[in-house]
C-alpha cells in the first residue's frame, strides 16, 4: 500500500481522477450504508412500538376486568405472568398514581415519585404516550408505553409496559461493524479499480504532454500513436498534424533563410567586387568606370527590390497590411495593368489580347493591380517572341474569374504544386531577373481578398493562371 501511494504524485491528472473517484465512492457507499442502517433501526423501533401497543391493548382488557371487580390479586397474577424483570417490565397504577402491581417489586420499591417516570403524567391524564427513555433506576435505553385503563367510560388506572433495547443495541452494533468492514473493503477495491481506470485516462494525456514537450524543444515531425477510440484519438491526430505542420514550417524557414542569404549575398558580392576593382585602378579608365558604376546601380536596385518584396510578403503573411475596401471595375483594373505593361511587351514583341466582362469587385485596387502585374510579368518572362498573352475576365456564380494565359514553354507537372512558394523558381540556374517572390506575394494578396489562385500547364503549350475573387454583392 505504501509503494502504491508513493507512485501517485500529487497535483497530477492521475491523482485528481483517483481522488475524485474515491471521494465519490466513499460518499456514495457511506450515504447508502447510513440510509440502510437508519432504515433498519427505524423499522425495528416502529415494529416494537406496534408490538407494545398491541400487547398493552390486549392486556389492558384483562387488567380492566380485575380492576372493575376490585380483584387486585388477579391483576398482580397477570402482571407477574406476562412480565419478566430482565426484559419486560409491567406495572399497574390506580387513577391516583399508586403502584398496585409490578413484575419487578424489588426495583420498584425504591421509586419515590412515579409522576417523574416518562409517560406516567400523560397516562394519568387519560392520554396514551409511548417512546424511548432510560430505565426507572438505570441508564439502559428502554422502549415504553403508558396506557390508560378504561371500562364503560370509567378511568380505572394506568398500565405501563417497557422492554429493554440492550439486546437490540448489541445486535445493531455488530451490524454497524459489519457494514463498516464491508464499506472499507469496498473502498479499497474501488481504489484499486479506480487507480487502473484513472491511469487509463491519464496515461494518454501524459504521453501527449511529453509529446508537446518534445515539440517545444524542437523535435518536429515526431508521430504520436494513441488507440483509445474516443476524443483523445482526435486530439492525437490534431497534434500529429500540428507536428507535421511545424516540421514543414521549420523546413520552410531553413529554406527561406538559405534563399534570403543567397539572394542577398549575390548582389552584395557583386557590389563588393566592383568597388574593389575601382579601388585597384579601374576608376582611371572612363569606359570601365562607367560600366562598373552601372553594375553597382543595378545590383543596389536589385537589392532594394528584394528587401521591398520581403517586407511586403512579411506584412501580408502577418496580416498587418491594411487593405482598402473599394468598389472596383474589373475592366478598369485590367486596363491599368495593360497600360503599365504594354510598352515592355511591345519591346519583346509579345501581343496582348484582352476580353473582360463588365464586372464589379470589392477590394484594394493597388494591391490587386500589383498581383495582376506580377502574373503578367511572369508571363512575359516565359513567353517567346511573337507569341500572345490572353487576359479573360468573366463571372462564375458569385465569383469573378480572371484568367491569364501565355504561350510559353509551360511548367513541369512536378513544379506546379510549388510555384507559389517563396523563392521557388522553375529555372534551376536562377539566372532569371526575378527573385522567386512575385507569385508568393500574388497568392497572399488574392487570399487577403478572400479569393484563390491556381495554375494549370502543359509542357510547350504555355501556362494558365486563374484568379477567383468574390463579386460585389
Amino acid at each position: 500500500m505504501k509503494g502504491f501511494l508513493e507512485r501517485i504524485k500529487l497535483n497530477t491528472i492521475h491523482a485528481k481522477l483517483l481522488g475524485t473517484y474515491l471521494m465519490l465512492t466513499a460518499f456514495g457507499t457511506s450515504l447508502l450504508a447510513g440510509y440502510i442502517l437508519w432504515s433498519f433501526a427505524d423499522y425495528f423501533m416502529r415494529m416494537r412500538q406496534v408490538d407494545l401497543d398491541n400487547w398493552t391493548s390486549a392486556l389492558s382488557e384483562s387488567v380492566a376486568d380485575g380492576l372493575a371487580e376490585k380483584d387486585i390479586p388477579r391483576v398482580q397474577l397477570l402482571v407477574k405472568r406476562y412480565g419478566a424483570p430482565q426484559n419486560v417490565t409491567l406495572r399497574v397504577f390506580t387513577p391516583q398514581g399508586i403502584l398496585i402491581a409490578t413484575s419487578d417489586p424489588k426495583l420498584d420499591s425504591r421509586v419515590k415519585d412515579w409522576y417523574a417516570v416518562p409517560g406516567m403524567r400523560a397516562a394519568l391524564q387519560n392520554r396514551v404516550q409511548q417512546g424511548i427513555a432510560k430505565g426507572v433506576l438505570s441508564k439502559q435505553d428502554r422502549l415504553y408505553i403508558a396506557r390508560p385503563i378504561e371500562r364503560n367510560g370509567q378511568f380505572l388506572g394506568v398500565l405501563r409496559m417497557s422492554i429493554t433495547l440492550e439486546q437490540f443495541q448489541r445486535q445493531f452494533a455488530r451490524v454497524i461493524w459489519s457494514v463498516l468492514g464491508t464499506l472499507a473493503i469496498t473502498i479499497l477495491l474501488c481504489a484499486l479499480i479506480s487507480s487502473r481506470f484513472a491511469r487509463s485516462l491519464s496515461k494518454p494525456i501524459e504521453i501527449m504532454q511529453n509529446f508537446a514537450i518534445r515539440l517545444g524543444s524542437g523535435h518536429f515531425g515526431d508521430k504520436l500513436t494513441i488507440h483509445e477510440n474516443n476524443e483523445l484519438d482526435q486530439l492525437a491526430a490534431e497534434l500529429n498534424r500540428m507536428s507535421e505542420r511545424l516540421a514543414s514550417l521549420h523546413q520552410e524557414r531553413r529554406v527561406f533563410l538559405a534563399n534570403v542569404s543567397h539572394e542577398l549575398r549575390t548582389p552584395i558580392s557583386n557590389v563588393q567586387v566592383t568597388v574593389d576593382a575601382l579601388k585597384s585602378g579601374a576608376y582611371e579608365e572612363p569606359e570601365i568606370r562607367d560600366r562598373f558604376f552601372q553594375t553597382i546601380d543595378s545590383e543596389i536596385k536589385r537589392l532594394a527590390r528584394l528587401i521591398h518584396d520581403l517586407l511586403d510578403l512579411g506584412r501580408l503573411e502577418a496580416g498587418v497590411t491594411q487593405l482598402e475596401q473599394q468598389s472596383i471595375s474589373l475592366q478598369g483594373l485590367i486596363n491599368r495593368a495593360v497600360n503599365a505593361i504594354e510598352p515592355r511587351m511591345q519591346t519583346v514583341k509579345i501581343a496582348l489580347q484582352v476580353n473582360v466582362d463588365p464586372l464589379t469587385i470589392q477590394g484594394d485596387p493597388e494591391r490587386l493591380l500589383q498581383a495582376i502585374l506580377n502574373l503578367l510579368d511572369n508571363a512575359i518572362k516565359h513567353s517567346p517572341a511573337n507569341s500572345q498573352v490572353l487576359i479573360s475576365g468573366y463571372s462564375r456564380g458569385k465569383q469573378a474569374i480572371i484568367q491569364i494565359q501565355d504561350q510559353g514553354k509551360g511548367i513541369k507537372e512536378g513544379d506546379l504544386p510549388r510555384i507559389f512558394e517563396q523563392f521557388y523558381t522553375t529555372d534551376p540556374s536562377r539566372k532569371s531577373s526575378g527573385n522567386g517572390l512575385g507569385l508568393a506575394i500574388t497568392k497572399r494578396i488574392i487570399e487577403a481578398h478572400q479569393g484563390s489562385i491556381t495554375a494549370t500547364s502543359l509542357l510547350n503549350q504555355g501556362a494558365t493562371f486563374i484568379i477567383s475573387l468574390p463579386l460585389k454583392s
